[in-house]
């Protein structure tokens, strides 16, 4: 009888690619993240560059032996899909790849145990129980890596502080304590060789609070800022998005957003119910099925948010004119309109009221009273942030828009702020408010999303979170692409090129929409029926007939 082999060193530096960083980084991230699953409040780093080890020692619940033992199995793991920041241990796992030994130790109750692991060869990861060495205190875990390599950035306790701020920059961060605390009551604390890490209190540029509320939540579903800088560190552009106080994402293309002055600005969004989102590999957020619809709904009002704060700041998202399709975009938003009822899961891509109402008015021109955006700005009340004017864009704002991106509209609502009354159930402020309220500064506003309000202007359309745009990419691409929630057309495909040599850019437009939209709106067995359905509504979506102002003319 033959049995299963797996070559363990293989599978694991397989596991390894599967992270962006370097593996000495993905290795400090992923321990951090398990010791804070157990519910540590303290974390402390040691280094020994003379003994070539790495000590990690947290105050968490500690395991039991039982646990402990089936720790050491590659696979194994105590959570759930959906809990969590910190994947299988898999931080230590990756540490047999630079590590002579690992010794591990745990302190739960009246267990105390300690073993020993070492990488033997390709298919054997030999561990033993051993006498505890004394690493932790009342209780918690530690984890010690001989390193094979003197002169690992592991033993360098600059770089330990740099990567820590870097992953877990909102527990280091005192304006998301009140976020945070619900899910670490008592905090959490970082000690690198002794000296604990400094928490940020105040920042020196130019700052604004973030505030996003789903549905009609009272309380905010994520917080943050967005921050304008003179200078900024390549790996500090863009929003960075985090959850449990882990960053899971940073930059603009996530986003879909790509302002002119992109080297300048920065922020981060803390937004806990996304731990429910993450992957199983927790580096990355899941894009189908239900879990995914709520990634791409959080997405949309971020998205919203921060573009209303980079109008304010006189920036907006650059690119090259795309082909003029109103119409098609017009009737692709019907059927998605239509297709919301019997596929719940696309219902992330339309705004919707309570009611079925699928069209939004938004505030604008006219005295009628209608609702609110379902994002939208309120004032902070914090006087003293800013001026009476909102501050000149650093240099370089007025750079060359990047190109493969979509022109802005010119009367976009993600890109002109509307004035509106704050969220929460308050009365309409009559007309003589908002004109003074128009008057007054958008430097002290911050960027905020909340349930439906009302406010004084005219209907327009709906937005929808999904964005179409196109972009020239090689052959391999495929004709389209979706990422985080953006649908990418490539014009560079040969199927686009016949398409519109032979004027059917608006069917080659609709499939690839539909077969984008497939892997996010049902299982896989039942992409194909989606297909078919997306591709009957589109047919029989019938644009509306555009009336003319023009007179007859009269006949002697």
């Amino acid at each position: 009888m033959g049995e299963t082999r797996v070559d363990l060193q293989h599978l694991l530096e397989d596991l390894r690619d599967a992270y962006a960083g370097a593996l000495e980084e993905t290795i400090l991230t992923e321990v951090v993240a398990n010791a804070l699953d157990s519910g540590a409040t303290r974390i402390r780093l040691i280094t020994n560059p003379a003994a070539a080890t790495l000590t990690i020692v947290d105050d968490g619940r500690g395991m039991r032996r039982r646990e402990l033992a089936r720790y050491h199995d590659v696979a194994a793991s105590s959570k759930s899909r959906g809990e969590g920041i910190g994947f299988a241990g898999v931080g230590i796992k990756l540490g047999l790849l630079v590590s002579r030994e690992v010794v591990t130790e745990t302190r739960r109750g009246a267990t105390h145990v300690a073993t020993r692991w070492h990488l033997a060869s390709h298919h054997r990861a030999p561990w033993k129980w051993i006498r505890p060495p004394g690493l932790t205190a009342s209780r918690g875990t530690a984890v010690q890596l001989t390193l094979t390599n003197q002169l690992s950035p592991l033993l360098d306790a600059g770089y330990l502080e740099e990567t820590v701020r870097g992953h877990f920059e909102p527990l280091l961060d005192s304006a998301f304590d009140v976020q945070l605390r619900r899910h670490y009551r008592d905090g959490v604390a970082f000690e690198c060789d002794g000296r604990e890490l400094t928490r940020t209190e105040v920042r020196d540029s130019e700052s604004v609070p973030i505030s996003i509320r789903l549905g009609r939540r009272r309380t905010p579903s994520a917080i943050g800022f967005i921050e304008r800088n003179a200078r900024l560190p390549a790996d500090r552009e863009g929003i960075a998005v985090s959850t449990f106080g882990k960053i899971i994402k940073r930059g603009w293309d996530w986003l879909g957003l790509a302002p002119a002055a992109r080297a300048h600005i920065s922020g981060l969004i803390e937004a806990p119910d996304l731990a429910a989102c993450l992957t199983l590999g927790k580096n990355d957020f899941i894009r189908t099925g239900t879990r995914g619809a709520s990634y791409l709904a959080y997405r949309k009002a971020i998205q919203e948010v921060v573009s209303r704060q980079l109008a304010e700041w006189g920036d907006a998202r650059g690119g090259e004119a795309r082909p003029r399709t109103v119409r098609l975009e017009r009737d692709l938003e019907r059927v998605l309109e239509d297709l919301a009822d019997d596929f719940p899961l696309l219902r992330s891509l339309v705004d919707r009221r309570a009611g079925g109402q699928k069209r939004l008015p938004m505030p604008g021109r006219g005295d009628e009273r209608v609702p609110a955006p379902l994002f939208a700005n309120m004032p902070v009340g914090d006087e003293s942030a800013g001026s009476g004017s909102a501050s000149p864009p650093p240099e370089g704002a007025s750079a060359k828009p990047r190109e493969g991106a979509s022109s802005p509209e010119p009367e976009s609502p993600t890109l002109s702020p509307q004035k509106v009354p704050p969220a929460g159930d308050q009365a309409l402020p009559e007309p003589k408010a908002l004109a003074v309220r128009d008057r007054q500064s958008q430097a002290d506003i911050a960027a905020s999303a909340g349930p439906l309000e009302t406010g004084t202007g005219r209907q327009r359309p709906a937005r929808h979170g999904q964005l179409v745009q196109f972009e020239s990419g090689p052959g391999d691409w495929g004709p389209r692409r979706l990422v985080d929630g953006t649908i990418l057309i490539n014009d560079a495909h040969p199927a686009f090129t016949r398409a519109m040599a032979s004027r059917s850019l608006g069917y080659h437009t609709a499939l690839a929409v539909a077969l984008a939209l497939a892997p996010l709106a049902v299982e896989a067995r039942d992409e194909h029926t989606f297909v078919t359905q997306f591709l009957a509504h589109w047919g029989g979506a019938q644009p509306a007939k555009r009336v003319t102002g023009r007179r007859p003319k009269k006949t002697a």
